[in-house]
Formats: C-alpha cells, structure tokens, sequence
C-alpha cells in the first residue's frame, strides 16, 4: 500500500475526534492547533510522532511511530474521570488495524503529579502504531 504521513495522520485524528464527539463529549485538540480551555472541562491533547523508517523489503518500507495523549480532566476530584477518558481511548486503538495502519497495546496511564496546566489532573497515554509503505 502506498500511503503518506498525511495519510495516517488523518487515520488517527478522524478515529478519536469521532469517538470523542460522542456523548460525553471531549475537547480534543492536534499537534499546532490554538486551544484555551473552557473552565472544570475535560480535553485530550494528541500528538502524533513519526519514529524511524526501516526497510523491510525491496519494495517495502516499514513506517514506525507513537501517539503520545495527554488527558486533562478537572484537578482534585480523583482519578475517575480521567480514567474514563482514557478507558475510551485505549479501546479505540487497542490492537486495531485501520486503514492498514497496525495499532500496538496502549501503554500507561501514567499519572503526572506536580507541573501540569493549573487546575487540570493529567494522565499520559502511549500508543505505538506501524504501517507497511509500498515504494
């Protein structure tokens, strides 16, 4: 399959916006899009990072990379909410393959404790994602 970095960003950004605008909604916002959050909301941050390409055959090419969302849910009511969130999110992507790109296992939460945006509690969630290029 042939396919663009553009590509499989939008494979991912189409997937969580879409389950993230079903009730409840949640904020979600991409890599150099402005965004100041409305007080007490809940937002999901997704960053998309491209990894080291490897060649897997004469005409193929094996694009790595890793979705990196940070989760920001109302700051002292508990890990509940947050977790909600990322429980939405780890399914979406859990060993999934679409758009031929191949969704690993999810790592984390991990919850952040100190320096975060004032107000907000802040998990981290990891997914490694691989797609096989055609050249």
């Amino acid at each position: 399959m042939t396919s663009n970095l553009n590509s499989i960003r939008s494979t991912i950004e189409n997937r969580l916006a879409t389950e993230l605008a079903l009730s409840p909604a949640i904020s979600v916002i991409f890599t150099n899009m402005p965004f100041q959050p409305a007080v007490d909301t809940s937002f999901v941050q997704c960053l998309i990072n491209f990894g080291q390409t490897e060649y897997f055959s004469s005409s193929d090419n094996l694009i790595n990379g890793n979705i990196i969302f940070n989760i920001f849910t109302q700051q002292g009511i508990g890990t509940g909410a947050n977790l909600i969130i990322t429980k939405r999110i780890r399914d979406l992507f859990n060993k999934q393959i679409v758009n031929n790109v191949i969704f690993n296992p999810p790592n984390g939460p991990t919850f952040l404790q100190g320096e975060t945006l004032e107000g907000y509690f802040q998990s981290i969630l990891s997914v490694e994602f691989e797609i096989y290029e055609s050249i």
